[in-house]
């Protein structure tokens, strides 16, 4: 344990609050809310203490909805870690109650809307101009996928499509066809296909097969977004963590995801390495935090607009490596943003989380002063 957490679980952090936010994550709400020193957020918990916030525990459930309403709408700011998907369920309804509590003035990171924005997989496509993006394509409904799609395969190399929102590497999948078959692949073409969910191994089927799979990821107004598959992806993924516009950490790991098994591999070989975790200074990476604090940020807000304020107070970025520059150095493609449920994350991203809320607090609460 830190000192700050220490401290935490003793109790003597304690001192008068100048605003009060609520932690959000998923639990059964009729039973006793955790101590705060004994959650994965509790550095955060610390943080907000020492910046004057006095901070609370909310387990979100669907049966619980107008509970957590309530308590939610006492607080001055919500602070949310929940899925996408998570056993069956969706955030729908808590997206809602979300914005109903933002509508009435209270502070929360990250909004619903924010997310739509920022923490989906189409935000690949929208910002498919700038540096940090490799070859990709949108489809926008199951018919435009059928039609589009197949051609797109057949112009060479693996392709990964991703559904709009999820998480786990849920409904993202390596795809490329078995042997060419020319330029228009009929829906009999075989293709070889690998989940990025964790125990997956290699498919054979057809593409039909494959694509028809695909449906249900256009329910609800959903849609596909479709990139070239990055060949250096064994040598590992860069999660840059970032408290609004500013860079709070690293997590560098080999992951397994998309990366096919080897004849004669036994089953570690399909579980991730661990993630190593660096603050933000570390040396190996300031090239790419300057890229995504002067070029990168700033410009996906302008084409998403997003105000610096309605950054979220902890998201992230996860890079692979892409092609070599010709004078040796590494270049970096954005394969998604995380804003729903961040965690793990690195010690250093803490202290700044804290700072954007206590930012956030004193805003909300000025403006319902006014």
């Amino acid at each position: 344990m830190s000192e700050t957490s220490d401290a935490l679980a003793a109790g003597i952090l304690d001192q008068p609050s100048i605003g009060r936010v609520a932690l959000v994550w998923r639990g059964d709400s009729t039973a006793e809310p955790p101590a705060p020193s004994s959650t994965r957020f509790h550095l955060i918990f610390a943080s907000l203490n020492e910046v004057g916030l006095a901070a609370e525990s909310v387990l979100f459930s669907e049966e619980a909805e107008e509970a957590v309403r309530a308590r939610l709408l006492a607080v001055d700011g919500v602070l949310v870690w929940v899925d996408p998907l998570s056993s069956g369920k969706d955030r729908s309804r808590l997206d809602s109650l979300l914005r109903d509590v933002a509508a009435r003035g209270i502070w929360v990171s990250a909004h619903p809307d924010v997310i739509l924005k920022m923490g989906v997989k189409e935000v690949l496509y929208r910002t498919r101009k700038l540096s940090w993006s490799a070859d990709t394509d949108l489809y926008q409904s199951l018919d435009d996928f059928n039609r589009r799609f197949p051609a797109r395969l057949a112009t060479g190399g693996a392709r990964v499509i991703k559904q709009n929102r999820g998480n786990g590497g849920q409904g993202v999948w390596k795809v490329e066809l078995i042997s060419n078959v020319g330029p228009n692949p009929e829906s009999g073409a075989p293709v070889r296909v690998l989940h990025a969910l964790r125990g997956s191994v290699p498919e054979d089927l057809s593409l039909g097969a494959f694509m028809q799979r695909c449906r249900p990821y256009f329910a609800g107004g959903g849609r596909i977004i479709d990139q070239a598959f990055q060949p250096r992806l064994p040598e590992g993924m860069i999660r840059c963590y970032l408290s609004q516009n500013q860079v709070v950490g690293y997590g560098h790991q080999l992951i397994k995801a998309l990366v096919a098994p080897r004849p004669g591999d036994g089953p570690e070989a399909v579980q991730p390495g661990l993630r190593i975790m660096h603050p933000a200074d570390a040396p190996p990476f300031q090239n790419l935090r300057k890229q995504i604090e002067t070029e990168w940020v700033p410009a996906m807000q302008a084409l998403l607009d997003i105000p610096t304020k309605w950054l979220p107070a902890l998201w992230d970025a996860d890079f692979l490596y892409g092609p070599k520059a010709v004078d040796g150095c590494d270049s970096y493609v954005l394969c998604e943003i995380n804003v729903s449920s961040v965690a793990p994350y690195p010690d250093s991203a803490a202290p700044k989380v804290a700072e954007a809320t206590l930012a956030g607090l004193r805003a909300a609460i000025a403006r319902r002063r006014n």
